[in-house]
């Protein structure tokens, strides 16, 4: 477990190590299976699983990276670059989300488990059942690695969590445990999954009311709280911005004026959640239809 955190180096190796990977996942199933999901192995050997999650993407041997790349490629070389703003950027956009990776294979081996929808799932089976921190934190921590990026591993594997594995309901108790910490990465992975368009609805009508609940009323007093507003905040954002359904949701819940309260703070501990607060009243005004009921 600490030499998985010894930085690209280590987790290259470790990767790359014969059968470590597949032992670390048989063992998880075992315990899981046997009803022990709280023991310390199991949450050892999820934690290494955790840091070797950690920037997989950018990190994959070139073998696999090519594979899971190619169809990519050949669907989007001959868009230009994508200007930051505008229509045609997320046209673009939604396209690459719409690309599915290579067929999953039915018994992965090694560095091809750390993405397949087996442990995927038992990720989600460990946030529901255990109830040790380091384990919730570790599985949730896992999953917000996953879909960290823009290509089309971290968007399959969104897919998995929110539409093949129904995982939001396991991730939606996570906002309301008491560990700050625990709470914090299940928002951090939320803000991913928010990130692909095709999920919005899905987890709009699942976790919105619950995100908007757990929004201080005033404004944060700690840095984990105040990162997490943030993302919070940022959540809120991506499944707002193109939905004035999403949009009048969040206004039914009262979430204005904790967003409000939040925005104005001028602390210096909580400017990085005041300007997530911001963002997203200025793109809440942007739909025109709710300014009668915004100003009510």
């Amino acid at each position: 477990r600490n030499m998985s955190s010894a930085g690209p180096e280590g987790r290259k190796k470790m990767r790359e190590c014969d059968g470590l990977i597949d032992s670390l996942v048989y063992y998880i199933q075992g315990a899981i299976a046997d009803h022990e999901p709280n023991d310390k192995a199991t949450e050892n050997c999820v934690c290494i699983l955790h840091n070797l999650s950690y920037q997989l993407e950018i990190e994959l041997p070139e073998s696999y990276a090519k594979s899971i790349y190619m169809q990519r490629r050949n669907i989007s070389s001959n868009d230009k670059t994508p200007g930051c703003f505008g229509t045609r950027s997320r046209k673009v956009k939604e396209k690459q989300q719409d690309m599915p990776l290579p067929e999953e294979k039915s018994n992965p081996r090694g560095v091809e488990s750390l993405w397949h929808s087996t442990l995927i799932r038992i990720y989600l089976s460990l946030i529901a059942k255990s109830t040790r921190k380091y384990t919730q934190e570790a599985s949730l921590g896992a999953l917000q690695n996953l879909t960290a990026g823009t290509g089309p591993m971290p968007f399959a594997v969104a897919q998995t969590v929110v539409q093949k594995a129904n995982g939001l309901p396991s991730i939606r108790a996570m906002l309301h445990v008491s560990h700050p910490t625990v709470k914090r990465t299940a928002v951090s992975l939320l803000r991913n999954l928010s990130r692909n368009t095709s999920l919005q609805s899905d987890i709009a009508r699942e976790v919105l009311p619950d995100l908007v609940s757990i929004l201080p009323e005033s404004v944060p007093g700690s840095d984990i709280v105040c990162e997490t507003t943030a993302s919070i905040c940022y959540t809120l954002y991506n499944l707002t911005q193109s939905s004035s359904h999403n949009a009048r949701l969040l206004l039914s819940t009262d979430g204005l004026p904790k967003i409000i309260t939040i925005s104005m703070s001028d602390s210096n501990m909580s400017s990085k959640a005041n300007r997530a607060a911001s963002v997203l009243l200025y793109s809440l005004w942007s739909h025109t239809d709710l300014h009668s009921a915004y100003k009510k």
